[in-house]
């Protein structure tokens, strides 16, 4: 007989290559108000479970999850987990989920849409289906989104002096513009990037540091962006030393939609393409404009990975899991 501490009733999705595993059961019910408190709640009592969930053996560095919580806010709740950190919002995730409560039957084929408390806010996710009854594409309307620092000037050991701009999408990034530093976004540039990246990322922060204005970025990830032609773009999201994001991003995509439509260089029925490095894509438009910002509306599609039962054994030495960096 197996001697058994924990079992999690998970499903695992990737949304254009990044997975996203939704805990169904096994997480106590958390305290709070609201989402964000309930995430508070969770990082005090249970942060040894994100290890669990998301860490090797179970998991792996670029491994991100969600705890659906009830919300008197919205018809769900999100907490975003990831390997590293706790995100206040995540678009991969979310389009993840709106497959997961599809495949569980939770919600009905031809449901135009629902709406979810995160931690930045409540979104509305819209969900498209084909003429078979078949989720085709899951199209969330953010947080509104804007530039936060334009041309901040970093100092890099690589690159000499350089601009990059501060947005906000749901979470803070730099965006850095690849064709102007001579790097190319490709699969077999993924080692040398995400050096160059998380060199980079380190330098920013130094530089939002000695800003007068930090508008509460402190270490963004690094947002590498080639353009292909002006409304199209391959990007590389740099999270940490050995973790990139496998998607085009959801909230990245919003900052470099934010980006944009600061710049002049999107009009209201414009579409954005971000690619992943595989040249998978996301879409972008703006649904509303507001004045110092816009509300960006991401379009991309999820798919099944795996439905399963992750299990913790009484004697397992490694229930904290462990990260290889």
């Amino acid at each position: 007989m197996i001697g058994l501490s924990s079992s999690f009733s998970v499903i695992d999705t990737h949304t254009v290559g990044h997975p996203t595993r939704v805990i169904l059961s096994g997480i106590p019910p958390l305290n709070g108000r609201d989402v964000l408190e309930k995430r508070e709640d969770f990082s005090r009592r249970f942060d040894h479970l994100r290890g669990l969930l998301l860490h090797e053996p179970r998991g792996h560095a670029a491994m991100f999850g969600l705890v659906p919580v009830p919300s008197s806010k919205a018809d769900y709740g999100a907490i975003f987990i990831s390997s590293y950190s706790y995100l206040d919002m995540c678009g991969h995730g979310t389009i993840g989920l709106a497959k997961t409560l599809v495949s569980t039957g939770e919600i009905p084929s031809g449901r135009e849409s629902f709406t979810l408390e995160t931690p930045a806010g409540v979104i509305t996710v819209g969900l498209i289906w084909d003429s078979s009854g078949r989720l085709k594409h899951v199209r969330l309307r953010n947080v509104p989104s804007y530039v936060g620092i334009e041309g901040l000037e970093v100092d890099s050991a690589q690159f000499g002096k350089i601009r990059v701009d501060i947005a906000y999408g749901g979470v803070w990034y730099a965006l850095v513009e690849a064709n102007h530093l001579g790097l190319r976004l490709r699969p077999e540039n993924v080692t040398s990037l995400l050096q160059t990246g998380y060199k980079l990322k380190q330098e920013i922060a130094e530089a939002i540091k000695r800003h007068p204005d930090s508008v509460g970025a402190t270490s963004p990830s690094v947002l590498f962006y080639e353009e292909l032609s002006a409304l199209e773009a391959t990007h590389f999201l740099v999270l940490e030393l050995n973790k990139f994001d496998r998607s085009p991003c959801g909230t990245g995509t919003s900052a470099r939609l934010a980006q944009l439509a600061h710049r002049g260089r999107i009009t209201a029925d414009g579409v954005y393409t971000a690619r992943n490095i595989l040249g998978v894509p996301f879409e972008a438009r703006i649904a509303e404009r507001q004045p110092a910002a816009i509300v960006p509306e991401i379009q991309g599609i999820a798919h099944l990975v795996a439905q399963s039962t992750i299990l913790l054994e009484t004697d397992d030495p490694l229930s904290a899991g462990f990260l290889c960096k």
